[in-house]
């Protein structure tokens, strides 16, 4: 931007009235070029606001800016891709086969679980059973071990319309298929029975 050449007189104290001062000393020629000098920094700054926030749309082909700034696009957009990509999430993956076991081929015993009052309520008026989840697991018995499926059935509040289910008894784990004896037992085994078991001859 072209200095002003009219002869500009100080004034003291604040800064602001200071400028305003010399502004007014301008002719309106120079009054003239310092506007469309403002107006050209405020649109070279607007153009660096929009590649910064990824909303400039233009670039080295479709308009007076340099090649240099296209870099700066592509990395941002690149950025912004890399970000929106979905993470995985925790478990089996979609179309990857399953190992799940399938249960133990027999039941030696069922057990049925109802629930006694609702827990969102406190009532103890309950529908029929609505719904029931299985698990079947392996327990230490005097068998010694037999087979057990528990049922959690679920009921509906006949006052609030809540849904409640029966809880597991102690010493079963949901989603695992041997109880907690059971459990005790095999660690034991694996890490002192085979020892007790050995002939110390």
């Amino acid at each position: 931007m072209k200095k002003p050449t009219a002869k500009i007189q100080r004034v003291a104290g604040d800064p602001l009235r200071q400028e305003k001062a010399e502004i007014e000393q301008l002719s309106q020629a120079e009054l003239v070029e310092l506007v469309l000098g403002l107006q050209k920094i405020i649109q070279e700054l607007q153009e660096k606001l929009a590649i910064a926030t990824g909303k400039s749309r233009t670039n080295s082909q479709t308009s007076s800016q340099p090649p240099s700034l296209d870099l700066i696009q592509k990395s941002e957009k690149a950025k912004d891709q890399i970000e929106e990509e979905p993470k995985k999430k925790p478990g089996g993956q979609p179309r990857h086969q399953g190992k799940t076991r399938k249960g133990f081929g027999r039941v030696d015993r069922y057990e049925i679980s109802f629930p006694e009052i609702c827990q969102w309520c406190g009532s103890r008026e309950l529908s029929e059973a609505i719904s029931f989840q299985t698990q079947q697991v392996a327990c230490l018995v005097a068998k010694p071990i037999e087979v057990v499926e528990y049922q959690t059935q679920s009921c509906k509040c006949l006052e609030c319309g809540g849904v409640v289910r029966g809880s597991l008894p102690e010493g079963i784990v949901p989603g695992q298929d041997l109880n907690i004896n059971l459990q005790a037992l095999l660690v034991w085994l694996g890490n002192y029975g085979l020892c007790c078991c050995q002939p110390s001859w």
